[in-house]
């Protein structure tokens, strides 16, 4: 786990500010605002999407949880996604004649946030906790979005027999880029991982980790740094 990530654990009184997001809309007058005069995002936002860091949205179980509907728990995380505090990253719908998984992963697009939302307040109490590896997986996919180059896609691939790539990147000029996320200090890909290349052969192959430079896996796949990906992903732009 790297400083940067550890450290992001906000004061409690981010709480707060959270609860007072559609009341700073209304007051600013954006276009938003019609849509959340009678949303109470608070606690959508604050008890359940930072718990769910980084798994398939679930609207029926959400709904359950909160005794809303599923198409309203729909609408919610549309209007968080517009407001830049949840991302949906899509799953990678390409025919490779397997059943797969078609919803969206959620994620709460600052790591800093989930922590303070669950009460975690320093490096121990993180690495204890449930949140530790979703919490990781949602900071390495916000950095490496935030440096890949203009017109980029983002999705993840998932079928429903466990074939699985965290991360694909589409890089106009670069291909298809594949990466696994691992919250260890020397983390290999699982077995699904490698069944999914198979199904779809990436142009190259990366297993994320905590630490830091690069080295080979296997002859396709290199271990690498969040930071040392992200600075080969922004070096494609320059």
């Amino acid at each position: 786990m790297t400083s940067r990530h550890a450290c992001r654990c906000f004061s409690t009184a981010v709480r707060d500010e959270i609860h007072r997001v559609p009341e700073l809309l209304r007051q600013s007058g954006e276009s938003l605002a019609g849509r959340i005069a009678h949303i109470d995002l608070g606690p959508f936002f604050t008890l359940e999407l930072p718990a769910d860091e980084a798994t398939l949205l679930n609207a029926s179980r959400l709904a359950a949880g909160l005794q809303i509907s599923a198409p309203t728990v729909h609408r919610h995380i549309d209007l968080l996604a517009e407001l830049l505090l949840v991302r949906k990253l899509p799953p990678f719908l390409r025919n490779v004649g397997k059943r797969l998984v078609k919803s969206p992963n959620i994620y709460v697009r600052d790591s800093g946030l989930v922590h303070a939302l669950l009460g975690i307040r320093t490096h121990n109490d993180l690495a204890g906790h449930p949140v530790a590896g979703a919490s990781w997986e949602g900071f390495v996919v916000e950095n490496l979005l935030q440096a890949a180059p203009e017109r980029t896609v983002a999705s993840f691939f998932r079928t429903a027999a466990g074939a699985e790539i965290d991360l694909l990147l589409e890089i106009p000029g670069h291909g298809l880029w594949a990466i696994e996320i691992k919250l260890s200090l020397a983390g290999r890909p699982e077995k699904g991982f490698y069944i999914a290349c198979e199904d779809l052969k990436p142009d190259r192959r990366f297993v994320v980790n905590a630490g830091s430079g690069s080295y080979p896996i296997d002859d396709r796949t290199t271990a690498i740094g969040v930071h040392e990906l992200a600075a080969m992903l922004a070096a494609l732009d320059a």
